[in-house]
């Protein structure tokens, strides 16, 4: 596995940095729950969490963008999300010891999401990662979300970091996508959701790894 030559690193922040599907999911069970339907396991929804509201719905209660209820239901889900979206929410275990390995290196590392800024930014700072992470760019922070290298470009300039010298992990398609399209070398997450489309090799990815842990050799602090 050749080493990467960055010097600062971009999660994504669902299915990457952390584990949110149980309160994503959770939502959507009391949805299920509130129309006298039987619960789901955590199983049912995990693929689907980095579609966000509209996977959830597709899995809760199968339906789907332009649907006569959708936004209704949307909006309901959304509401249940952010009454419990830190519940059970949790950095996965294997990331601390990168973000410790990280700031010991002091290398400035940040988080890039398509989760709007009404989630992103209490969730963080919920789970402590505000007084880590240099920054925070999230679905509606720049005109266009990813597959758009916008908010992947405006992280960098944040960071005073070159593009050219960051890495993006994540586990979605259009992580890779943005990561590319912003010039940055980037590494897909296996451990992460990943979703029901094309193979995770066949996302054009510099790197794919099984575990958080295999960052730090990519970027030779282990």
């Amino acid at each position: 596995m050749s080493r990467l030559a960055v010097h600062a690193v971009l999660f994504d922040l669902d299915g990457t940095l952390i584990d949110s599907a149980p309160d994503l999911a959770g939502a959507g069970n009391e949805m299920r729950a509130a129309r006298g339907l039987p619960l789901l396991p955590l199983a049912h929804f995990r693929p689907m969490v980095g579609s966000g509201a509209r996977g959830m719905l597709g899995r809760a209660l199968q339906v789907q963008p332009g649907d006569a209820d959708f936004e209704t239901l949307r909006d309901e889900f959304l509401s249940r999300y952010e009454a419990r979206m830190t519940r059970e929410t949790r950095l996965f275990d294997a990331m601390r010891p990168v973000l410790d390995a990280l700031r010991e290196a002091a290398w400035p590392w940040g988080i890039v999401t398509n989760k709007a800024t009404r989630f992103s930014a209490p969730l963080v700072q919920a789970l402590g990662l505000g007084r880590e992470a240099a920054t925070l760019v999230c679905g509606d922070t720049t005109p266009h979300a990813k597959p758009h290298p916008a908010p992947l470009l405006e992280a960098a300039r944040r960071m005073n970091v070159e593009p050219v010298r960051c890495v993006y992990v994540g586990d979605d398609l259009r992580d890779v996508q943005a990561g590319r399209a912003a010039g940055m070398r980037t590494v897909a997450a296996a451990w992460g959701y990943l979703g029901d489309g094309e193979r995770i090799e066949t996302w054009g990815a510099d790197h794919v790894i099984e575990s958080p842990g295999q960052l730090l050799k990519l970027l030779a602090l282990a």
